[in-house]
């Protein structure tokens, strides 16, 4: 087989990595490196209201949400994909706080939470269908509602029974009281 003439045939004839500088010069050592660039995040993730919650491949949530849409139960005037964009923002938060991607029983127990999947009151429909309302199109919205939602609510475990019912009651009375 032909050999590539810039290829070393033995270990003895590799390239030697010195630098070609004249006789008593030295290099300096390298500078340490510091967060000055205009994207460098100086003092970590910043966190507030309408920034989100970071998380790794938060995104995949809105190809579940895809999958799960057949399966919601929307109000009467209620766009799908303002319901999926909610869905998908709230499973994204969920994952987050677990610091993984999601998982369809991030979405499904958002959906639940908002009423989309089981049972719900029509009051709460109401509501809903106006705090939802232009949310796939509306940023400050989407992220207003998911911000509302806390951390201890969005990890309830994926269990039915009379424990998730009572939860759900006290979650959706405390989401419609909260100012939006």
């Amino acid at each position: 087989m032909p050999t590539d003439p810039f290829v070393a045939p033995t270990l003895d004839e590799h390239p030697r990595n010195e630098p070609n500088l004249a006789p008593g010069v030295r290099l300096p050592a390298a500078h340490s490196w510091v967060a000055d660039r205009a994207g460098d995040l100086v003092g970590g993730q910043p966190k507030g209201d309408l920034l989100g919650r970071p998380g790794p491949n938060v995104g995949y949530a809105v190809l579940l949400a895809n999958r799960l849409k057949d399966r919601l139960a929307l109000g009467a005037h209620e766009p799908a994909v303002d319901a999926l964009a909610v869905v998908s923002e709230l499973a994204m938060k969920r994952a987050a706080s677990y610091g993984r991607a999601p998982v369809m029983p991030d979405l499904e127990i958002a959906a639940t939470l908002l009423g989309y999947l089981g049972e719900v009151d029509p009051a709460f429909v109401v509501w809903r269908t106006h705090a939802v309302h232009g949310a796939s199109h509306e940023y400050s919205a989407r992220r207003a509602l998911v911000d509302s939602v806390s951390d201890a609510s969005l990890r309830v475990p994926p269990v039915g029974g009379p424990q998730l019912t009572e939860f759900r009651a006290e979650f959706r009375a405390g989401l419609t009281a909260s100012p939006n």
